[in-house]
């Protein structure tokens, strides 16, 4: 199908889709960026599982960010989880795949795909959460226990520059990619995850909306969530995967895979929160393998 636009209720949202969608062959799998706000690129590897397993492969920015619709004007509770649900259900529906598709979610998208599921849409066939916590206030603790480990200099200066409101100097965010380099990604960042940096950095609208200023303060609209008690009502299988070195550390991971019912847990060795980009061969062969068990 190639590249598209969606039209709906809030907006335009852009989509690419890599394969062929064909009503025997495999189920298409969904990929929801994280962010919020980050844009798809970084995500571009997955869909290779088009070519790789013949699977088909749908990418899109969600709304506010990359290729769709930039609402930098609007309002500071238009960006609710609920806006972005509707909206994943709208590109199923346009793409006529809700008969028997896939969810993977990266960070934030995994946070989205889990509140998908618990609509309990009928063709839904599975999860595959990366790197993505259950609850923002254990994903804070871990992440301010991380960073009281950077080095003294870099912690005084993420401290210095938040109690003097400059988290936007280019001091702050050298500080900050400190800990990016060892949480985040820890290889060299691949040219797809530069582009979704670049245009979070142009507009930032969705992730300072809902976020906050950056890691270790989520202070917007996502504040408090948590799906854990919600997610014993999930009802397909999830394969839940993780960095040794990631964000979403062990202790952030563990109760989101205890509470589903049906999950399945593979913590990657040398990685961080990037693990399709550091481990790409058995990333997406654990996927693949995951995946062709639940079309």
């Amino acid at each position: 199908m190639g590249e598209g636009r969606l039209d709906w209720a809030s907006g335009r949202t852009w989509f690419r889709v890599e394969g062929e969608l064909r009503a025997d062959g495999p189920a298409p799998l969904v990929i929801l960026h994280g962010g919020p706000g980050a844009a798809h690129d970084y995500l571009e590897p997955i869909a290779g599982l088009a070519n790789t397993a013949g699977r088909p492969c749908v990418l899109y920015d969600q709304i506010g960010c990359g290729r769709s619709q930039h609402l930098p004007d609007a309002p500071t509770d238009f960006w609710t989880v609920e806006l972005f649900r509707r909206e994943l259900t709208a590109l199923i529906e346009q793409l006529g795949i809700g008969a028997r598709y896939h969810l993977l979610g990266q960070s934030w998208g995994g946070m989205l795909a889990m509140e998908h599921a618990l609509e309990h849409p009928a063709g839904l066939r599975s999860l595959v959460l990366a790197n993505s916590p259950a609850s923002l206030d254990l994903w804070l603790s871990e992440a301010n226990r991380l960073r009281a480990l950077l080095p003294p200099d870099v912690q005084e200066t993420l401290t210095r520059n938040e109690a003097a409101g400059t988290t936007d100097s280019e001091e702050y965010e050298q500080a900050v990619m400190v800990f990016y380099e060892r949480h985040l990604c820890r290889v060299p960042f691949p040219e797809g995850l530069q582009r979704s940096f670049a245009q979070l950095g142009e507009d930032p609208t969705v992730y300072h909306t809902m976020n906050g200023p950056s890691e270790f303060h989520v202070i917007g609209t996502l504040k408090g969530w948590d799906i854990t008690p919600r997610l014993p009502d999930v009802d397909v299988p999830a394969l839940v995967i993780s960095g040794e070195h990631d964000e979403a550390t062990p202790t952030v991971v563990r109760p989101l895979v205890d509470a589903l019912p049906d999950a399945r847990w593979e913590l990657i060795e040398g990685a961080s929160h990037s693990t399709h980009l550091e481990q790409p061969e058995r990333f997406l062969g654990i996927v693949e393998t995951f995946l062709s068990a639940h079309d």
